[in-house]
């Protein structure tokens, strides 16, 4: 029997400090309570996935540098997690110089593809769901990561300037999709931070939602102290405080990236 294909997902917004790393972690700890396997592979040469995972420095001796540069594979690097089913391959600062190794190499674009690729011919280790937490930039780091993707996971900050930070990266996807991947979409855009007592926040949420239609998640993700609380004990909110409602929000959010998932299918 041919087995489904493993799904990419890329967790990505050019605009720093919209939540994407926080949605990455908490998205992958809530899929993986539904009874997904999840790899969250760590992009971002900051490394704040892996440490708000509880990855210390001194454990990513292999990671996401050394499966880019082919000196190793996925399954090789992957960082158990106090979450049963999630694993984490783990990024540190020398991940920052890929960039410049990568810039001549073959294939340089689809090297976070191919090593999924072969990540996906090995049956034992195979995950459902690969999650890219990317810079918050447009890097090679990050095209790799678009390359590799079916899905897009925009997460939005309710806020004025995060909808241009939108705009320049749905018209990134177009590029990649023209050039390098055509089977890349929007898989979703949630809004973070969110805050209904504040006029802009529901300003905001209504331009979006009127542009974006269906593509917006119903679930919002709100503002909430114990979500900038987690990381410093190296827990996703769904460990720390799993009462909060933040974390009822990304249960409900990764029941919407599952429903998502089975109407694609």
């Amino acid at each position: 029997m041919t087995q489904k294909p493993i799904r990419v997902l890329a967790i990505a917004n050019q605009k720093g400090g919209v939540g994407k790393t926080t949605t990455a972690i908490n998205l992958g700890t809530a899929l993986a309570a539904a009874g997904s396997k999840v790899v969250l592979f760590d992009i971002d040469p900051q490394g704040n996935a892996s440490t708000g995972l509880g990855i210390a420095r001194a454990d990513r001796s292999v990671g996401a540098y050394q499966v880019l540069l082919g000196e190793a594979r996925i399954d090789q690097c992957l960082a158990r997690t106090s979450v049963p089913g999630l694993s984490v391959v783990a990024a540190d600062p020398d991940l920052a110089g890929a960039e410049i190794e990568l810039s001549q190499a073959p294939r340089r674009n689809f090297r976070l593809r191919d090593a999924i690729d072969a990540l996906g011919r090995d049956p034992t280790a195979r995950p459902d769901f690969v999650l890219v937490d990317c810079p918050p930039s447009l890097t090679l780091l990050t095209i790799n990561a678009l390359a590799a993707a079916q899905g897009v996971v925009v997460p939005l900050q309710c806020e004025f300037f995060a909808l241009e930070g939108l705009s320049q990266l749905l018209r990134t996807i177009e590029l990649v999709r023209g050039s390098l991947n055509p089977n890349l979409d929007v898989h979703g855009v949630v809004l973070t931070m969110h805050d209904r007592r504040t006029n802009l926040t529901e300003q905001v949420e209504a331009d979006v939602r009127s542009h974006l239609g269906a593509k917006v998640f119903d679930t919002v993700i709100p503002r909430n102290v114990r979500v900038s609380e987690a990381p410093s004990f190296g827990k996703p909110v769904l460990l720390y405080d799993h009462t909060c409602a933040a974390s009822d929000a990304y249960i409900r959010l990764a029941r919407e990236v599952l429903q998502r998932e089975r109407a694609a299918a």
